[in-house]
């Protein structure tokens, strides 16, 4: 199939900044263990790796040598193909300059960008102020990475409207929308629909991803993929696989999302495709 509108982008998104062992003990920590599960969720179909790190007590952090041990791994597999997306955010109250440096220095060809503050998990605030998202910006055009804009609010839409504006963002933009994580929007259908219409008004011509946390995460994946959009899925968002049962692996949450992707008459892009799609350079 030629037609990549027909196409639909997975991510995995396989460690995050919050699950342990204690929450599910399949979730990968350590640099090699979350190069396997990057490699064998590649041969699953996804196109696309969020990556995250832990420090040497498990413990979200953006230790830098962390990611390079990761990508070194990663890339040292020699027929995998997959797209590289280095966290910015790997906890909260992080120096920005540990949040900048692995995408800074090791290159991927996406980095996430956290599109404003908010109130995270009703516990602490996940800081993202303006300065810094124009740093962020501004850095990101140096070194040839796209941002991939993390919103969990509307109102983060509009910040990526202004930033564009301004300079610290170059069209087409690519999101993702981060659904039903406390101190943000709720992970519904309805929600869905209203997120894609505000970015259709504040930046046409974007293209956008979705996932959602816990009980929602099926409602967004299937909206996701009937709405035109792409895919997260992951132990970053969910350690369970349906209700009562932990994950196996993050390749089963891939699986899944490949069959409801084919079953809806549509075909998994693979990185290249996922690179046209997206306007990267390999």
């Amino acid at each position: 199939m030629s037609d990549l509108s027909k196409k639909r982008i997975i991510t995995v998104a396989t460690t995050g900044a919050w699950p342990t062992k204690e929450n599910n003990p399949n979730v990968p920590i350590e640099p090699a263990e979350i190069a396997e599960e990057v490699y064998n969720c590649w041969k699953e179909g996804a196109a696309i790796a969020h990556i995250h790190c832990r420090n040497d007590e498990g413990k979200a952090a953006m230790v830098f040598e962390k990611f390079e041990e990761v990508v070194r791994l990663i890339r040292a597999k020699k027929d995998c193909d997959i797209i590289l997306n280095l966290t910015t955010s790997g906890g909260v109250n992080l120096r920005e300059e540990d949040r900048i440096k692995p995408f800074y220095e090791l290159q991927p060809e996406l980095a996430s960008y956290d599109c404003g503050t908010m109130n995270w998990q009703h516990t602490t605030v996940f800081e993202n102020n303006p300065k810094f998202l124009e740093k962020l910006g501004t850095l990101m055009q140096e070194r040839g990475v796209k941002p991939e804009i993390e919103v969990f609010d509307p109102g983060m839409i509009y910040n990526a409207g202004y930033l564009v504006k301004k300079g610290f963002l170059k069209p087409p933009l690519h999101f993702q929308f981060c659904m039903g994580v406390p101190g943000g929007i709720g992970a519904s259908t309805k929600n869905l629909v209203f997120m894609k219409e505000i970015m259709e008004e504040v930046a046409p011509g974007s293209t956008w991803s979705a996932f959602g946390i816990g009980a929602s995460a099926m409602e967004i994946l299937y909206a996701t993929v009937a709405m035109g959009g792409h895919v997260r899925v992951g132990m970053e968002d969910n350690v369970y696989y349906k209700k009562g049962v932990l994950a196996e692996s993050n390749m089963q949450f891939v699986a899944r999302a490949k069959r409801v992707i084919e079953e809806f008459g549509c075909e998994v892009a693979s990185p290249d495709e996922a690179r046209m799609i997206l306007g990267l350079k390999k």
